[in-house]
């Protein structure tokens, strides 16, 4: 093997929607980040080797008005404007793009971390080897994040976790088993199917598993439409879903088969005479493993009210408590789910972002510091990106400031919130009160507004409504010439940057989805709402100068930086949206 030493601020091992959020953030924080990744490409459960669909906080968008903002929401905004045919590849490559922009952010894919060095409590080195190159890597890193999932990289650390399902007694939850027991949830092999125009027939393999009507007594297939698997095709959770994984392969596989074969051949769904298998999961797509220890652990509580609390929200969560049988399909006598919705959005902890005994580890996405309940809620991959994009801006104010987490927790977490909404991270409670935005400061006029959407709502420091309200944002309808929002000063300010939150339909779900019938509550191409060309200018004591002109536009947050200019007001003249009659823009904010 080929021995190739990499020095890097941050190191991100695992490139799901956690990994390559938290390696994006850290990256566009200004620091020198590594990215590594067991696969041929990025996305993990998203990606087109398993083909879930990603949700979160709007429960898929049954909460309406709390998409997730931030990186998934970026990622969510091009995959739709540039992949509305629904290619999963495509996907699997916008993720590559995006890594591959970012200067600060190397990427190795088909590498896997397998050994650590200590130095007391930190991590000193990593290895990673690439057998594809016979490439073996000795890295050094300032901050490390586990994004892997099975908590690979914290398991050879030494750092402490936990598995199964807690007691009631351990954290006084009420959805907790009362006795506990070494279980969890399983792993699932999703498949896609197309419908041909003349009959497509099938003849399943000798080793498929026999399904009968008493396996499908609560797991329901539609006979409306055959185009997407069942996430209710589910084993391991009995076993041990990281050495078994070979082995619930091939079980997966019996049943997804033996699934199939009972839509084409039992004679109960004869609409699926045209009906053919397209793609077929390979790899089962994991829910639960190991949940890494930080120095809090969230539990039932936290995420029903106790969230409230607590001073280190760092991003938000709410899906609701999902429990799974473990026994998962061969559990027939049982629904497949346990479904206790959550009343309201929450927060993450950073405390439960790092790691309790290992000084220099920070972990997103479901390996998170969680009880077992906590766990079921958390683990959904919106929630498990925003998590990485809290780790990756925290691990590079680490760096920056040479501290250890826990030191940024006890000493920077007001810091690390503003410039994580400067991101546009949603965090309940925390609104934006960054000294350097000279838009806080400014009086703010517009051509019109609609009733109750005011033009000061852009500096009002939220950036989010729900349906019906126009609380936090500016709208007016658009004249034949658009519509206009300034921002005035009573004397000149230099400004180098501006950037604007415009309305991209959080009301509306929005994710990557094999599903026709979840693709059909959404809008498969740029969203209506947001504005598409604008002209942002300023008015200087030389006159009007012209900062930026859009055309095309589908992003919610768009940065302009410029040379430094002394400015009086800056204006900002809506031309067009995607389709919607109304101009609407959440935010602006400017700096020197």
């Amino acid at each position: 093997m080929h021995l190739v030493e990499l020095d890097v601020g941050v190191l991100v091992a695992g490139g799901g929607m956690a990994g390559v959020c938290a390696a994006l953030s850290a990256a566009r924080n200004g620091v020198r980040t590594l990215l590594v990744q067991d696969r041929s490409r990025l996305g993990g459960n998203a990606s087109s080797e398993i083909r879930m669909h990603i949700v979160g906080a709007d429960s898929h968008g049954s909460r309406a008005g709390w998409r997730e903002g931030g990186l998934i929401e970026e990622i969510r905004l091009d995959d739709a404007a540039g992949n509305p045919h629904r290619a999963w590849e495509l996907f699997d490559l916008l993720l590559y793009d995006k890594c591959a922009r970012e200067p600060n952010l190397t990427l190795k894919l088909d590498t896997t971390v397998y050994a650590v060095e200590l130095d007391g409590q930190r991590i000193a080195r990593v290895w990673a080897r690439c057998d594809k190159t016979e490439t073996t890597y000795v890295i050094r890193a300032a901050v490390y994040c586990d994004c892997t999932g099975d908590s690979r990289l914290a398991l050879e650390a030494g750092a402490e976790f936990r598995e199964g399902r807690e007691p009631r007694t351990t954290y006084d939850e009420p959805l907790a088993l009362k006795d506990g027991d070494p279980h969890s949830q399983g792993s699932s092999i999703l498949f896609t199917a197309r419908k041909h125009d003349h009959a497509m027939p099938y003849t399943a393999p000798p080793w498929a598993r026999e399904i009968t009507e008493n396996d499908l007594l609560f797991r329901s297939i539609s006979s409306k439409s055959y185009e997407y698997g069942y996430w209710w095709i589910e084993l391991g959770g009995m076993r041990d879903v990281i050495r078994d994984n070979e082995e619930l392969r091939f079980e997966l596989l019996r049943i997804v088969l033996g699934v199939w074969n009972w839509i084409k051949n039992s004679g109960q769904r004869p609409n699926s005479a045209n009906w053919a298998l397209e793609t077929i999961g390979m790899i089962p797509g994991k829910r639960e493993s190991r949940r890494l220890t930080g120095d809090h652990v969230q539990t039932q509580h936290d995420l029903t009210g106790g969230w409230r609390e607590r001073d280190d929200g760092v991003s938000i969560g709410g899906w609701a408590f999902d429990e799974h049988p473990p026994k998962g399909f061969d559990a027939w006598d049982q629904p497949p789910f346990m479904s206790r919705p959550i009343e309201e959005p929450y927060n993450l902890a950073l405390e439960a972002l790092y790691s309790r005994n290992v000084t220099n580890l920070m972990m997103a996405g479901r390996n998170i510091s969680n009880s077992h309940v906590a766990f079921t809620s958390t683990r959904v991959m919106a929630t498990c990106a925003c998590t990485g994009q809290a780790i990756g801006t925290a691990a590079a104010m680490c760096v920056e400031q040479g501290l250890a987490p826990r030191e940024l927790r006890r000493s920077s977490m007001a810091e690390l919130q503003q410039r994580l909404l400067r991101d546009d991270q949603s965090i309940r409670g925390v609104v934006n009160e960054d000294s350097a935005d000279l838009a806080r400061e400014a009086h703010v006029v517009a051509s019109s507004a609609l009733d109750g959407a005011d033009p000061e709502h852009v500096i009002d420091g939220e950036v989010r409504d729900v349906p019906g309200e126009w609380r936090h944002r500016w709208g007016a309808e658009l004249g034949p010439k658009g519509a206009w929002i300034e921002l005035r000063w009573d004397a000149p300010r230099r400004i180098s940057r501006v950037q604007i939150t415009f309305d991209s339909g959080f009301h509306r779900e929005l994710t990557l989805s094999a599903s026709d019938s979840v693709t059909k509550r959404m809008v498969r191409g740029p969203q209506p709402e947001t504005v598409r060309d604008y002209v942002l200018s300023a008015r200087t004591p030389a006159g009007e100068r012209v900062l930026a002109e859009v055309s095309g536009n589908h992003q919610r947050l768009r940065r302009h930086a410029f040379e430094p200019t002394l400015a009086t007001s800056i204006r900002l003249h809506v031309r067009a949206t995607n389709g919607a009659k109304e101009a609407r823009v959440f935010e602006m904010r400017c700096y020197a």
